[in-house]
């Protein structure tokens, strides 16, 4: 005897496949790029406080979005690093100060920058430390929040 059998008809339902995870990004890439970033703008601004004698705040808020600019499309998407870029362009700033100072000293010595700044790192920090105001603190916190800003927007 023969049945008569069909099998099931196909089902109309798919699944859809998972979707990817999202990208975390590689956290030392982004470090290593914000660190570059920050010994480059560090110097740029160290040039323009010697050249300047004063602080800029328009180029503390550049050091701080390149910094954020490089940590954050080398890194990727990653909660931590718009907090390191923002730590490390805090640095920067400061060294950038700390270097157009002793660009400045070496020129009024009649050294080279190299030597103002391994034989005389007091006499620039002391410096550093007689021309702090206000404002410099401002500038360190400026180029912070705009590497942070900066960092998280331009994640990848």
């Amino acid at each position: 005897m023969s049945q008569n059998f069909q099998p099931p008809a196909p089902s109309s339902y798919t699944p859809t496949p998972a979707p990817a995870p999202a990208r975390g990004g590689n956290v030392v890439l982004g470090i290593v790029a914000a660190v570059v970033a920050g010994l480059a703008a560090a110097a740029v601004y160290g040039a323009i406080v010697k050249a300047t004698h004063h602080e800029i705040g328009y180029a503390a808020v550049g050091v701080g979005a390149l910094v954020g600019f490089a940590a954050g499309k080398a890194g990727g998407r990653n909660a931590v690093l718009p907090v390191i870029a923002a730590l490390v362009s805090v640095a920067a700033v400061l060294a950038g100060q700390l270097f157009g100072i002793a660009l400045d000293g070496a020129d009024q010595l009649s050294e080279s920058v190299v030597d103002v700044l391994t034989n005389r790192t007091s006499e620039v920090i002391d410096s550093w430390k007689e021309g702090v105001d206000p404002l410099t603190f401002l500038f360190l916190a400026i180029g912070g929040y705009a590497a942070f800003q900066v960092g998280r927007k331009t994640a990848a």
